[in-house]
């Protein structure tokens, strides 16, 4: 029997829709896919974000580009006044049919810019809880009530619809930020896409190559950086044959981790780091394990690529990573914040040839099934189109 055929895509002729994010380069690899498909659709795209070095590639796609003043390495009252009224004065501009918010900042700037503006309609998509809802530190818990009570003012108004990305964060907007559930829709992440990513063969494997474990990931404290670099020193204690590479940015984030202590871990030998890359392909074809013991996610777009490309996983069993790391099914689940389990999970993949190409292979189909891009970017035009016909 034939799968039945996709609907055609929702005709957005005539509207124009805002995407506003922190990072040029973040919006390129999470949400380009999604921004092309409403201008397939017939929108006029504005991309609303901080400009690095991406404008030229942005506007080569037809995108209109606006440049906002993000600061994305805390809370200083001026720099975010800045940024507000910049996002008031864009919206105020292009007067956007609907505005699609990605993470934290975007969200609470974004709301209160398109609420203030009067902008018909509001996306707001939380790509998990970010710092100050994971962090101890005395900051995050002085201001998480304050942040919370702003979330719930702003994503309780019917203009707002809320995507998740896990039903984890679907109970806590629903149950904590009192959100009603019928304005919340779950969309498992930011897609995948399955034909530019597809598995290759494990690099072989002797004495002088043992097996490499990829984490691939922002360098950040709360992503479970600090603990995996414990797990490679008690695996080469134990004189297990496993390099540990890193590779990912630094970054303006209250959790990263100082450039100067990435250098020392490589020196000692506990890992290798290679810093951004754009090669994800290639980076998964020179590894034979993903890993990332993350304290939360959204659903994390690393572990979705490395399933795409038929790697095995080993993640924390948290929000998100449980997602698409399914226990002994595509991957290894450990607890978060702990370095033993991880050196556990990873050296039993690392002895286990067999394991890793059953993991990987089931890792393969699911992403095919339930996370690829075109399926990810059908789900969210969907929500468009249904928000943009309400009459009520």
């Amino acid at each position: 029997m034939s799968a039945a055929p996709r609907p055609a895509p929702p005709d957005l002729t005539g509207r124009t829709v805002v995407y506003l994010v922190t990072e040029d380069w973040y919006f390129l690899s999470h949400r380009l896919p999604l921004a092309r498909a409403a201008r397939d659709a017939g929108a006029r795209v504005v991309v609303a974000t901080r400009i690095n070095e991406d404008r030229a590639t942005l506007e080569a796609e037809g995108f209109t580009v606006a440049d906002i003043p993000f600061d994305r390495s805390g809370l200083n009252p001026a720099r975010d006044l800045k940024t507000l009224s910049a996002i008031r004065a864009l919206y105020r501009r292009e007067r956007p049919d609907l505005v699609h918010h990605v993470a934290m900042k975007p969200t609470l700037y974004g709301s209160m810019a398109a609420l203030a503006e009067g902008v018909p309609h509001v996306v707001n998509a939380m790509a998990g809880m970010g710092f100050l809802f994971i962090s101890q530190g005395l900051k995050a818990r002085l201001l998480r009530p304050a942040i919370a009570g702003v979330m719930r003012m702003v994503n309780r108004d019917g203009r707002v619809r809320v995507i998740v990305q896990n039903d984890d964060d679907r109970a806590l907007f629903r149950d904590r930020l009192k959100v009603p559930d019928a304005r919340i829709a779950t969309i498992r992440g930011s897609g995948v896409d399955v034909d530019a990513l597809r598995p290759a063969p494990e690099p072989p494997v002797d004495d002088a190559h043992p097996p490499v474990a990829l984490c691939l990931s922002r360098l950040l404290w709360d992503k479970g950086i600090g603990e995996l670099v414990a797990a490679a020193r008690l695996l080469k204690a134990r004189g297990v044959p496993l390099t540990v590479r890193l590779v990912g940015p630094t970054d303006a984030n209250p959790a990263a981790i100082p450039a100067r202590t990435v250098v020392n871990w490589v020196e000692e030998g506990a890992v290798e780091a290679e810093g951004r890359t754009r090669d994800v392909a290639g980076a998964y074809a020179a590894c034979h394990i993903a890993v990332l013991p993350s304290y939360r996610e959204g659903l994390p777009k690393s572990l979705l690529e490395a399933a795409a490309c038929g790697r095995p996983m080993v993640a924390t069993d948290v929000p998100g990573c449980r997602e698409i790391c399914r226990e002994n099914e595509t991957g290894l689940l450990v607890p978060a914040r702990a370095a033993e389990p991880l050196a556990d999970a990873l050296e039993r993949l690392a002895r286990d040839a067999d394991l890793r190409r059953r993991l990987g292979a089931a890792a393969r189909r699911l992403a095919e099934d339930a996370f690829s891009t075109e399926r990810i970017c059908a789900e969210t035009l969907a929500l468009y189109a249904a928000m943009l016909d309400d009459r009520r």
